[in-house]
């Protein structure tokens, strides 16, 4: 695939400025990355996956990791449409920790509150399951934030306005602050 972007619409991570606000879109789920944890954690192929979950609403863990993968074209371009957007960053294998510092100038680092969204079960079942800590979660999975987004904090508001005009829930997760040696601070 080849993309073409007029010049005035390229984004500009390098304009971010601490207090800038991350806004979050959801993910589906696991979506297509981080399978071969969850490959060992659940047994697949040797185990039977196909049961319900209590968990996992009632579903089994065959379903729910065969969730279609969100496609971000519309609620972004509906974004841009509205407010300034500095930066992008979809939250593909790697996690947070590998994506995330992609999109960043070399002096800023995000701090994100991962209690602010709403995270799809399957998450913490793959945690419980499979004894995984939070930090390594985060740099395996989204976690349930497919796509973010970097605005300037005075456009919060009609950010989340327009993301949820196009039918989108969306979050404030976190900020722009001073890079003081970790590009990703996680709130846990």
């Amino acid at each position: 695939a080849v993309g073409v972007v007029d010049k005035k619409k390229i984004l500009r991570p390098e304009t971010m400025e601490e207090g800038d606000v991350i806004i979050a879109l959801p993910s589906s789920g696991v979506h297509s990355n981080g399978f071969s944890l969850v490959r060992k954690v659940f047994g697949i192929g040797e185990e039977d996956i196909s049961s319900p979950v209590a968990e996992l609403s009632g579903k089994s863990v065959g379903e729910t990791l065969l969730t279609p993968t969100r496609i971000y074209v519309k609620p972004v371009l509906a974004l841009l449409d509205a407010v300034t957007v500095r930066s992008v960053s979809h939250i593909t294998g790697g996690g947070f920790y590998e994506n995330i510092p992609r999109i960043l100038p070399e002096d800023a680092a995000v701090v994100i509150d991962v209690n602010s969204w709403e995270k799809p079960p399957i998450f913490d079942y793959i945690s419980k399951t499979g004894n995984i800590e939070p930090k390594e979660m985060f740099s395996t999975f989204n976690m349930g934030i497919g796509m973010m987004m970097v605005v300037e904090a005075e456009d919060a508001d009609a950010a989340l306005k327009a993301l949820t005009d196009a039918g989108e829930k969306a979050w404030i997760i976190g900020d722009i602050a001073e890079d003081k040696g970790e590009k990703v601070v996680l709130n846990l």
